[in-house]
């Protein structure tokens, strides 16, 4: 018993520690856009995202119920033994933060609820058989909102964008609407961050509840998460939140598209609709994936944007990728443990740390801060921001057509009426012709006799 015991308070302090990467990981999925806009400054809209996630997590704990009693079978696992359970939740959450830290380093938004599931996942597989593994929740709960809510998200924005930018004026170059879409902007990032912590930090906290259904510290017939529970995953993942993740922010804020006001308001709107809507139902998504995808509609919707499919190719895959990496690496801490026992869970301890270290101290290299992650953007301080030639619109096309088939009829007429009028000078200069050479004639005639 001392020795679980031992064990739950090293999977508390690991899952706290996902929380933390899960709140900086994550943090461009609300600030990113308001950032590149000029919206808020960055400083400032990381301390106000860290305040709204901590209000956020409070809010809701259906998605903590669907971690604690859903993809995982408690019941068949913990037969075979508590410690071990336990131990498997421990090496799931290493396969969660490995991938987390490594996607943070190279600058992918990637989800961190993937992770967490993916690491659970290989760590139950490889303790337990598929029989730990309760595959309806997973393709309810998990696979399918990860294919539905992105693509959802996207064409939501993409319609957002359009009605944005058919109300604002484009081509005067006055700051027209820049105040109401930088304002505009705030609420609905500060909207996407409370629903992020509506989501995000409820994973947590049902890794946790579900450690201490499996010592016996809570009911299993309860799997909603103590008060301590909330508030300590609460304040965690959002002070993760108030250090930022620039990284990933500079990816979502520029590398996918420049984002400008009207653009950036529509995509924060599509997101927090559909995290808020998901985490009502109890749906555990992942808020990088529904913000990738409103960034794209976003960029899509935005006449002369470009989106570049190079950049969303490697986050699509980084998404394809994060189940079976994180799972991968959970299954081998897993399998640490089940040949070493409580010595596989100390050497799976010391190489998580190692892991983490050695990932802080690369991105040392190339450190990205508030100073420099979004140094050359929202300069034009313009609510909407085109090239000086922008692409005609299908409407101006038309109207250009029609402006041209008037200016050719009209020329056509004018041609008409010209030659029509030297037509009417030649056969009046004809008769003017012909009636003087009729008249010339006797003239002629009387003149021949008198000279005769």
């Amino acid at each position: 018993m001392e020795t679980a015991a031992l064990i739950v308070v090293l999977v508390i302090a690991l899952a706290l520690f996902f929380d933390f990467t899960n709140g900086f990981h994550d943090t461009a999925n609300a600030m990113a856009t308001p950032i590149a806009t000029g919206a808020l400054k960055p400083k400032t809209a990381v301390l106000l995202a860290a305040v709204l996630n901590l209000v956020g997590a409070f809010l809701s704990t259906e998605v903590s119920k669907t971690i604690s009693g859903g993809i995982i079978k408690e019941d068949a696992i913990i037969a075979a033994g508590a410690d071990l359970f336990l131990s498997l939740i421990f090496a799931g959450l290493i396969g969660a933060i490995t991938w987390n830290m490594l996607t943070w380093l190279l600058g992918l938004p990637s989800s961190s609820s993937h992770a967490l599931f993916g690491g659970l996942i290989g760590a139950t597989l490889v303790g337990a058989g598929l029989g730990g593994i309760d595959f309806g929740a997973v393709l309810s709960k998990i696979v399918l909102p990860a294919l539905i809510a992105p693509v959802t998200a996207g064409i939501i924005a993409f319609a957002a964008t359009k009605i944005a930018y058919s109300i604002t004026r484009r081509y005067d170059g006055k700051p027209d609407g820049r105040d109401g879409f930088r304002w505009g902007q705030i609420f609905t990032s500060s909207l996407v961050a409370l629903a992020h912590g509506t989501n995000d930090a409820q994973k947590t906290m049902g890794v946790i509840t579900l450690a201490m259904i499996t010592i016996g510290w809570q009911s299993g017939a309860h799997h909603e998460p103590e008060l301590w529970v909330i508030i300590a995953c609460a304040f965690t993942i959002a002070l993760g939140t108030y250090l930022g993740g620039w990284r990933i922010i500079r990816t979502l804020g520029k590398g996918l598209t420049d984002v400008k006001p009207a653009q950036g308001f529509a995509a924060e709107s599509s997101t927090a609709a559909t995290i808020l809507a998901s985490s009502a139902l109890g749906f555990a998504l992942s808020t990088t994936q529904v913000a990738s995808g409103s960034v794209i509609g976003s960029g899509l919707g935005r006449r002369g944007s470009t989106v570049r499919w190079r950049t969303a190719g490697r986050i699509g895959i980084g998404w394809l990728l994060t189940l079976p990496a994180a799972g991968g690496v959970g299954a081998l801490a897993a399998l640490l443990v089940v040949w070493l026992g409580n010595w596989g869970v100390a050497i799976d301890a010391v190489i998580a740390v190692l892991i983490i270290l050695g990932l802080f101290m690369r991105s040392r290299r190339n450190a990205v801060t508030h100073a420099n992650a979004m140094s050359d953007v929202a300069e034009s301080h313009l609510a909407v921001e085109l090239p000086d030639t922008p692409p005609p619109t299908r409407r101006q096309q038309r109207i250009e057509r029609a402006k041209a088939e008037a200016k050719a009829r009209a020329e056509a007429r004018e041609k008409a009426k010209a030659e029509s009028k030297a037509r009417a000078k030649q056969k009046a200069e004809a008769k003017g012709a012909a009636k003087s050479g009729k008249s010339s004639k006797p003239v002629d005639a009387g003149r021949d006799g008198d000279s005769a």
